[in-house]
């Protein structure tokens, strides 16, 4: 079965790898604990906590910020396996934007630029699957939904196993 046309990979490489970018790779909501409520959406790039209950109900973070606030917390893993994942997001936008604007000069290297977002993509997935899960169970606890970590081990898949001409 032919997920995507061959022609069309790397258009689908470079706009997987934005859509990831945008989507938030895990939300989680945690209903009141002594009464104070949190959702937490986490983006690549960005964590937004509304908190409901505080005097201060919107906080907005970036990994390293995110990751310095839990400094010798038992799920400061989570936090350091975030930054693993959005360094590497950041390497595969860098690397897309190359693709987009020098498509000939990209497909004409050594590596296939498909493959090298979608590894890229499968990478950012397992590290933010392994951050979801930590948070799940070394966090404050809630209901986490890890809609981007799915979203991009799918993208991951289409691009490794895509049939190149």
């Amino acid at each position: 079965m032919v997920w995507v046309r061959s022609e069309h990979a790397g258009a689908l490489a470079v706009v997987s790898t934005w859509l990831c970018v945008l989507l938030p790779w895990n939300v989680t909501y945690t209903p009141n604990i002594s009464g104070i409520s949190l959702l937490f959406v986490r983006f690549p790039f960005v964590e937004i906590q509304y908190a409901w209950g505080l005097s201060q109900r919107v906080a907005v973070r970036d990994p390293f910020s995110a990751l310095a606030l839990q400094s010798g917390q038992g799920v400061v893993i989570a936090y350091q396996t975030w930054v693993l994942g959005a360094v590497v997001m950041a390497l595969a936008v860098l690397f897309s934007l190359a693709y987009y604007l020098r498509e000939e000069r990209i497909e004409a290297g050594p590596v296939d630029p498909v493959r090298l977002l979608g590894g890229l993509l499968g990478v950012i997935g397992i590290s933010l699957a392994v951050s979801t899960y930590l948070l799940a169970t070394r966090g404050i606890p809630g209901i986490p939904l890890p809609i981007g970590v799915v979203i991009s081990l799918v993208f991951a898949g289409i691009l490794l196993t895509v049939e190149r001409s």
